[in-house]
C-alpha cells in the first residue's frame, strides 16, 4: 500500500521518515484514509483536495508542532480500511484520525479508534450510527437522516402527497428511508412503497418501473454520489419525469461535482442539503474561489468542503489541547463552533453529532450552467436519529 506524506504547505512526498529529521513529540501527525482508487475514488479525490486547501492557507505547525498527514488509500474496501487504521495507530502513531468517506469503512475504522483512545473524524460516512459506534468518533459531514428530513418536511406543503422512497440498501440507505418516510407521513403524506436497490452495481431500471407503475406524486432517493448520474438518466429514460412523476431527495442525487455534466434533465429537481456549491456567504465564496484556483476551475461539492472542515476541526482542536491528542483533542474538538461555508458549524457535546442548517434547493441554470439553488433554510437542525 502507498504511504504518502502530505505537508501543510501542500506538497506530497514519500513519508519514510518524518520531515527535516523532526523528533517525535514535536510532530502532530494526522492519518487520512481515502478511497483514492475504486469506486468511491471520485469522492475521495474531492475530500482530499478540501484538505490540502485547508492545510494550504494555514502554517505547517499546531501548537507549535509540525504537522504530519500521512495520507492512504484504502481503494473503496472496508477490510482495508480497517488495517490501514490499525497501521496508522500502531505503527505510525497518529494523534487523530480523518477520512473515511463510506459507513462500512468509518464503522471499520470506529473500533480501532476506540480501542487506541484515537479521535477519529468521518469527513462523510453519513449513517447515524458511525458516531454510535465508537465514543471518539465525531463528523464534519452530515447524516442522511437530518439531510432526509428537509425534503420530507417541504414536499407536503407543496402539492406532493404520495410517494415512493428508492435507496440503496445499506445503513445510510435504511436511514434515509426511515426518517424521510417518518416525518413525511407524520405531515399528511402516504408512502406507496419503499424500493432498496443493491449498493453494488445497482441496475435502477426494474425499480423505477415498479414506482411508475404506482403512479406517486414524486420518488423520494437516496443513492450515494458515484450513482446519481446512472439513476438521472434512467428516471428519464423510463418516461417519469413526462408522465408527471417528480424527482426528490437528498443532495447526494444533484452532486455539485456532476450535476452540470447531467444536462437538463436535472433542472427541477428538488433535494435537502447542508451545502451547496452556489451557497451565499463571504466565507463560501472565498472557498469557492480558492478551490477552483487550486484545481484548475473544478467546483467543490460537498466532499470537498467536507474534507476541508474535518482538518479545520483537528487543527482548531489541537490548539485548545495546545498540541495533545487522545481525550483532550477530543474533548477540545466537542465543543467547535466556527462559521463554514456550509454556514454554522457546531458540535453537539453530547452525541458529537453537527447541529447545522439544512438548505431546500432546486437545480437551476445560472450563466448556462446548473447549479443547486437554495431556497428555503431549516436551521440548526438536530440529527433525528440521536435526537429522540
Amino acid at each position: 500500500m502507498k504511504k504518502m506524506l502530505l505537508k501543510a504547505v501542500g506538497c506530497i512526498g514519500l513519508s519514510a521518515g518524518l520531515i527535516g529529521g523532526v523528533h517525535a513529540q514535536e510532530v502532530f501527525k494526522i492519518g487520512l484514509v481515502l478511497p483514492l482508487t475504486g469506486p468511491f475514488s471520485s469522492i475521495g479525490k474531492q475530500a482530499e483536495l478540501g484538505a490540502r486547501l485547508y492545510l494550504s492557507e494555514h502554517a505547517d505547525k499546531v501548537a507549535g508542532k509540525k504537522v504530519e498527514v500521512i495520507l492512504k488509500d484504502d481503494t473503496s474496501v472496508t477490510d482495508v480500511s480497517r488495517r490501514l487504521t490499525q497501521d496508522l495507530v500502531v505503527n505510525d502513531k497518529v494523534d487523530a484520525l480523518a477520512g473515511f468517506l463510506v459507513t462500512p469503512a468509518a464503522l471499520a475504522a470506529a473500533a480501532v479508534a476506540t480501542k487506541a483512545k484515537v479521535p477519529m473524524v468521518t469527513m462523510n460516512g453519513a449513517s447515524s450510527s458511525v458516531t454510535r459506534a465508537s465514543p471518539f468518533v465525531l463528523r464534519s459531514s452530515f447524516t442522511v437522516a437530518q439531510a432526509a428530513v428537509g425534503v420530507a418536511e417541504w414536499a407536503p406543503k407543496n402539492g406532493i402527497t404520495k410517494v415512493v422512497t428508492l435507496v440503496s440498501d445499506y445503513a445510510p440507505g435504511a436511514d434515509a428511508e426511515k426518517y424521510f418516510s417518518e416525518r413525511f407521513t407524520a405531515a399528511g403524506g402516504q408512502v406507496l412503497e419503499k424500493l432498496r436497490v443493491p449498493l453494488q452495481s445497482p441496475d435502477f431500471a426494474p425499480f423505477l418501473q415498479k414506482a411508475r407503475d404506482l403512479k406517486p406524486d414524486a420518488l423520494f432517493v437516496f443513492v450515494p454520489a458515484g450513482a446519481n448520474a446512472a439513476l438521472m438518466k434512467q428516471f428519464v429514460e423510463r418516461g417519469m419525469d413526462k408522465a408527471g412523476i417528480r424527482l426528490i431527495g437528498t443532495g447526494d442525487i444533484t452532486d455539485d461535482d456532476i450535476v452540470n455534466s447531467m444536462g437538463d434533465v436535472a433542472l427541477g429537481v428538488i433535494t435537502s442539503h447542508h451545502y451547496s456549491v452556489a451557497h451565499d456567504s463571504p466565507e463560501n465564496r472565498k472557498f469557492v474561489e480558492a478551490f477552483k484556483k487550486a484545481n484548475n476551475g473544478l467546483r467543490p461539492n460537498f466532499m470537498a468542503l467536507q474534507g476541508y472542515d474535518g482538518m479545520r476541526m483537528i487543527f482548531e482542536g489541537a490548539e485548545v489541547s495546545k498540541g495533545q491528542g487522545g481525550e483532550a483533542l477530543l474533548k477540545a474538538m466537542k465543543s467547535l463552533t466556527f462559521e463554514s461555508p456550509r454556514g454554522p458549524f457546531k458540535i453537539d457535546t453530547d452525541t458529537r453529532e453537527l447541529i447545522q442548517n439544512i438548505y431546500i434547493r432546486k437545480v437551476e441554470k445560472v450563466d448556462g450552467e446548473l447549479y443547486n439553488i437554495e431556497f428555503e433554510t431549516i436551521k440548526d437542525v438536530k440529527d433525528p436519529v440521536v435526537a429522540k
